[in-house]
């Protein structure tokens, strides 16, 4: 395969998905741990979860953009949960929230909300620093 075919959409991974039990507060049957499943995204995908997060600010007649950082980080993780369904209704319902971002909220506490962060942002490269990406090709 030459060099340039590699990157063909055929050749290339498609999408990338990982499990991973964000609470042991969420059991099966068995008494186990639920596995959430997570998928990553396209720079697409993640371009419309950063443009929903940013507001557009006046000052003196000049515009500037601000994010919202955690209204960022709420679509990035509720774009990639998978399993459960967070746009379930009657999900939604049972916590008496609307939405998969304010769901994600009230279902979850702070620690575990920071660590099914953690993991997404990994399945996606935002754990990887420019260095560590050429570590990995030289290997």
């Amino acid at each position: 395969m030459s060099t340039l075919s590699a990157f063909f959409k055929q050749n290339a991974e498609v999408e990338v998905t990982d499990k991973l039990v964000v609470s042991n507060r969420f059991k099966n049957e068995k008494g186990e741990g639920i596995e959430w499943e997570i998928r990553s995204m396209t720079e697409q995908e993640n371009e419309q979860c950063r443009k929903a997060a940013t507001k557009q600010i006046k000052n003196k007649g000049v515009v500037t953009q601000d994010i919202d950082f955690n209204a960022y980080t709420a679509n990035l993780i509720t774009a990639s949960v998978v399993f459960p369904d967070l746009k379930n209704a009657e999900l939604q319902q049972s916590y008496g929230v609307m939405g998969a971002e304010a769901l994600l909220k009230k279902m979850l506490l702070p620690g575990e909300y920071t660590t099914l962060l953690q993991r997404v942002q990994a399945l996606n490269g935002f754990d990887k620093s420019e260095q560590d990406l050429v570590e990995e090709v030289k290997n």
